[in-house]
C-alpha cells in the first residue's frame, strides 16, 4: 500500500472515528469522501463550517448537532463508517488470512503487489476467506 493511500486512509479514519465493523460491501476512500460530501455537505457547512477533517472533528460536530443534522447525513455517516472500517480491517488482516494460500500458490513471490497479483490468479483463493479479504480490502 502506498504512503499516500495510508495517509488518506488514516485521515479518513480520524475523520470517521470508526466504530465496530460489520459484513458489507466496502467503499473506496475517495468514494467515501464524495458520498459524505454529497449527503452531509449542507450539514457540515451549516454546523461545522471551517473545521478540518482530522481528529474526528467533523464527526464530533455532527454528533453534537445530531438533533438538527439531516437523517440522510446520519445514515450515510453510519454506513460509510462501517464500510471504511471493514476495508481497513481487511487490509490489516490480509497477511494472516491469506498466509496459507501465499505458501501454497505464491511461494517465492516477493512484494505485496506481486503476491496480490499471484493470489488473484489462483482460482481457489477467490472462493474462501482470503478472496473475501482481498475483495473487502478493495484490491480487486
Amino acid at each position: 500500500m502506498s504512503t499516500r493511500t495510508r495517509l488518506l486512509g488514516g485521515a479518513l479514519v480520524a475523520f470517521l472515528a470508526l466504530a465496530g465493523a460489520a459484513r458489507a460491501d466496502t467503499i473506496s476512500f475517495a468514494d467515501a469522501v464524495s458520498t459524505l460530501a454529497g449527503d452531509c455537505g449542507s450539514d457540515i457547512k451549516k454546523f461545522c463550517k471551517g473545521m478540518n477533517l482530522g481528529s474526528g472533528r467533523i464527526q464530533n460536530c455532527l454528533e453534537a448537532h445530531a438533533a438538527k443534522v439531516s437523517p440522510t447525513c446520519t445514515s450515510t455517516l453510519a454506513s460509510v463508517t462501517t464500510s471504511i472500517e471493514q476495508r481497513l480491517a481487511a487490509q490489516s488482516s490480509f497477511t494472516a488470512i491469506c498466509k496459507h494460500y501465499v505458501a501454497q500458490f505464491c511461494s517465492g513471490v516477493v512484494g505485496e503487489g506481486n503476491i496480490l497479483s499471484c493470489l488473484n490468479k489462483a482460482t481457489r483463493v477467490n472462493e474462501g476467506q482470503c478472496g473475501q479479504a482481498i475483495t473487502d480490502a478493495g484490491w480487486r
